[in-house]
């Protein structure tokens, strides 16, 4: 007989068999005896936490007729045919290698055929994320209106991804890491039903390299089993997973205690020539620093390793202070950011080594410095963009405050003469195109994902939309108010911010390429009125307007309020305001 892998062999094939999710299988057993079946499930969450096996059983349980408090049978003839992956009503799509819209509109087809076989026909899409947005949006068209009898799970690690229209039709199940306790007892289940002998330790270690994963604990031992005699010890387990020996961290802490760089960097030198790996040698270090921590203040915590830990452990755990390991922990921490973007890592290991033996003193001042996290550029970028913001609003709020005089004088002399390098000139002739051909449906479609809009933009870039709204819409164009001139040119001015509004709202509204108009909210009644006074025979007015009543004429004050108002609405605690 072929040899499986483990992670195949002892796959759940019950709801209670999944390790670590109990909420998750307990929902969707009840949502099974209470015939309360949504027609579509997402599945989130990290690689080996059990997405695709919760969505086969799914799939059994919906379809078994043997079915027992949402628990399918495996025994009758449908439930084994799920299990092979021969049952033709339940199919498996691998999303990375068929993600086009002529797959997905295949799946739409079908979809409207009843099943054959089994009650329900399900569609199981991995690693969903990977589907171009055209495919998107055919399947969402798909989930709008479910046809009977069809059940779609999507399985992702990456939801982000998804778009927001998507997530929204689904009912969301977010799988968790599992925890190295539930780890660790499942695998010492799985030797003991084959009758092989373990240390505990070994398995422990094998948890914790897996990282809450459990296809990945199970590979893991797989190879442990391969390469042992006939017991898994615990060297067998730290050599199959590059793990630091205790006997080689011990000296390694030891030789930072004593401040030896020399020794640390010896060491340091040994441990990568055995083939260790740098990132798995950090995790080792950090977690042995926090098992020094943890002996410290709570050692009850840690019953059940004490039996492994050395006289070295136990006498660098007394004499070492508790800041002292802080320090060393905020450098290995920081070491560990680093060597994720470098193809050198052994450059940094061999810093942090030097670091970590320079003494309390160097370390404690360096935390300190370092204790709130370097801005990234993208980060330095968008508070620039904040504090010019905030600087434009401060001279718009400056203005307002003049004399009633002044700001009529200056309004006359604006009128009669206008400075083209400071004033927005609103598209008078783009603005009328879109109006000529305007239609309430296409204005009706872009008002429903106004918002999906403003959730998918930036921070910078949502602050800007958030003090504007839709006017018209026609099937070639749409016509954006803004609340404030100053706002509406930098927007008109910002190729970033126009090209990441089209293509967004291109992705929601299938089919839809819009050529984007931005005016400001003062000059949209006059541009409207005269568009309705030259083109009364061919302008339907009720297609050109949001069916609201005209605001009644503001007064200085009130402008000023609403100013003032808006600016706080954009930027919250940013924005004071000083009363003369």
């Amino acid at each position: 007989m072929v040899y499986q892998a483990l992670y195949r062999v002892w796959r759940s094939q019950r709801f209670d068999d999944v390790i670590g999710q109990e909420a998750i299988t307990q929902t969707l057993k009840n949502a099974i005896t209470q015939s309360q079946i949504s027609h579509a499930y997402l599945f989130t969450g990290p690689r080996g936490t059990g997405k695709t096996s919760a969505a086969k059983i799914l799939a059994k349980a919906v379809n078994c007729p043997n079915s027992v408090d949402g628990e399918p049978c495996n025994e009758c003839e449908i439930c084994r045919s799920i299990t092979d992956g021969t049952q033709e009503d339940v199919i498996e799509i691998d999303a990375a290698s068929n993600n086009g819209v002529e797959e997905i509109r295949l799946i739409r087809e079908r979809a409207n055929y009843a099943p054959t076989q089994a009650q329900y026909k399900v569609y199981i899409i991995d690693e969903v994320h990977m589907l171009s947005t055209g495919a998107f949006n055919a399947l969402l068209k798909t989930l709008e209106e479910p046809k009977k009898n069809v059940i779609f799970i999507l399985a992702t690690t990456e939801p982000h991804k998804i778009p927001a229209t998507i997530i929204s039709r689904t009912q969301r199940f977010d799988f968790k890491r599992i925890d190295t306790k539930d780890i660790v007892d499942h695998l010492a289940y799985i030797l003991e039903k084959n009758e092989f002998s373990f240390e505990d330790e070994a398995l422990n270690v094998i948890a914790q390299a897996a990282e809450g994963g459990m296809r990945d604990a199970l590979s893991i031992l797989d190879q442990a089993i391969s390469f042992s005699d006939d017991i898994i010890t615990l060297q067998d387990a730290l050599e199959v997973t590059g793990s630091l020996t205790y006997d080689m961290m011990d000296r390694f802490i030891l030789a930072c205690q004593q401040e030896n760089t020399a020794e640390c960097l010896s060491l340091l030198d040994e441990m990568l020539a055995s083939g260790k790996e740098a990132r798995r040698l950090l995790e080792n270090l950090l977690l042995y620093c926090r098992d020094l921590l943890v002996y410290q203040k709570a050692p009850k915590l840690l019953a059940e390793k004490a039996q492994h830990f050395t006289a070295t452990f136990k006498q660098s755990a007394d004499e070492i202070s508790a800041q002292q390991i802080y320090s060393w922990i905020h450098i290995l921490n920081q070491a560990q950011n680093e060597i994720r973007f470098t193809t050198s890592p052994r450059i940094y290991l061999e810093v942090a080594a030097v670091k970590l033996s320079e003494g309390i003193s160097t370390e404690i001042s360096s935390s300190v410095d370092n204790a709130q996290p370097a801005d990234t550029q993208e980060l330095v970028g968008l508070k620039e963009q904040v504090t010019a913001l905030q600087q434009e609003i401060s001279q718009l709020k400056n203005r307002l405050e003049q004399p009633q005089q002044q700001v009529q004088t200056k309004t006359q002399q604006h009128k009669e003469k206008k400075p083209a390098s400071t004033a927005y000139r609103v598209p008078k002739k783009r603005v009328f195109k879109v109006l000529k051909e305007a239609r309430k449906k296409d204005l009706v479609n872009v008002k429903e994902i106004w918002e999906d809009l403003l959730a998918s933009l930036s921070v910078t870039q949502k602050a800007m939309l958030r003090a504007s709204q839709p006017k018209a819409a026609s099937p070639n164009g749409l016509v954006i108010a803004f609340d404030y001139e100053i706002i509406c040119k930098k927007a008109a001015n910002d190729q970033d911010f126009v090209l990441a509004v089209q293509n967004n709202i291109s992705r929601m509204i299938s089919d839809y390429v819009p050529d984007l108009v931005y005016i400001t909210d003062e000059s949209w009644p006059t541009l409207r009125q005269e568009f309705l006074s030259g083109h009364k025979d061919e302008a339907d007015e009720d297609e050109l307007t949001e069916q609201e009543e005209p605001e009644s004429t503001t007064t200085d004050e009130q402008k000023e309020d609403l100013a003032v108002s808006k600016a706080q609405d954009l930027f919250g605690e940013l924005a004071t305001i000083k009363e003369d």
